[in-house]
């Protein structure tokens, strides 16, 4: 005898429709604005706070606003070098260093001693902030008796960052924040005011560091100078952070001050 075929199972029910969650656009990296006077500058004052910014993902852009090429390559003039050769040569040594530090630099050839304020120079660093969106700065600090393109440099860095942040300014971009901003140790702090109070351990990026100072062949003469002030600020960091941290044995530092205000909400 036949038997009767069982009725077919219901089909599965579809699913209730999901609601659409957009998705949210991964952030950004963080970016690190340098705004330096000359070629070498950001390599033998930042050249670790670079390294450890690139080395965490994050942006690194430089404006290199004078190859310094009048005033810190009297090596390249007494081997009787002409103005364009040193222009090429420092270009060239700036951007190995940068790329060895992992960030990119900009040029600006404003012409070193004198390095002069301008409007126009100031407005293309407003320019560079609102395409950057920098997290953090890093410049020159305010005094250096012995070198005025330093502090000059720092006044432009300090006044584009202000005119960035004004949605009345003219020009193209994004307004910006208010980044932190660090200033990087002149080469005779005692002289210019200057007081480490930031010590950033670089220990983990010395290597980096040191690679980045010997692609600048035209201030050899800087090489062990900037070795020791790296060792003397690691002494430094390690006497204010305390004992048993487990920081190396050699740790190794830059140091930096604070214009403005730290915002946070503990203190230690």
């Amino acid at each position: 005898m036949r038997m009767p075929q069982a009725a077919p199972a219901p089909a599965p029910a579809d699913p209730p429709h999901a609601p659409h969650i957009p998705r949210t656009p991964s952030a950004p990296p963080r970016s690190t604005l340098v705004v330096t006077a000359h070629a070498g500058d950001f390599v033998w004052r930042a050249g670790g706070a670079i390294a450890l910014a690139a080395a965490r993902g994050e942006k690194v852009t430089i404006a290199c606003l004078t190859f310094g090429e009048r005033g810190e390559s009297a090596r390249a003039w007494r081997e009787g070098k002409k103005l364009d050769e040193i222009k090429a040569l420092r270009r060239d040594e700036a951007e190995r260093a940068a790329a060895a530090l992992g960030a990119e630099v900009r040029f600006f050839d404003a012409g070193d001693y004198p390095l002069a304020v301008t409007a126009e120079l100031t407005d293309r660093l407003v320019t560079l902030y609102r395409e950057t969106q920098p997290d953090v700065v890093l410049t020159h600090p305010a005094e250096d008796p012995y070198n005025g393109d330093h502090p000059a440099a720092h006044r432009m860095a300090l006044e584009a960052r202000v005119l960035a942040q004004a949605i009345g300014y003219p020009g193209e971009g994004e307004i910006i924040g208010a980044p932190p901003v660090f200033l990087f140790e002149p080469h005779q702090p005692e002289m210019s005011g200057f007081r480490p109070e930031v010590l950033l351990d670089i220990s983990e990026v010395w290597d980096v560091k040191r690679k980045a100072m010997e692609c600048l062949g035209a201030q050899q003469h800087l090489w062990e100078y900037y070795t020791d002030l790296a060792v003397r600020r690691g002494v430094q960091l390690k006497r204010n952070a305390g004992p048993n941290l487990g920081l190396a044995h050699r740790t190794l530092a830059e140091a930096f001050m604070r214009p403005y205000p730290q915002i946070a909400k503990e203190l230690a």
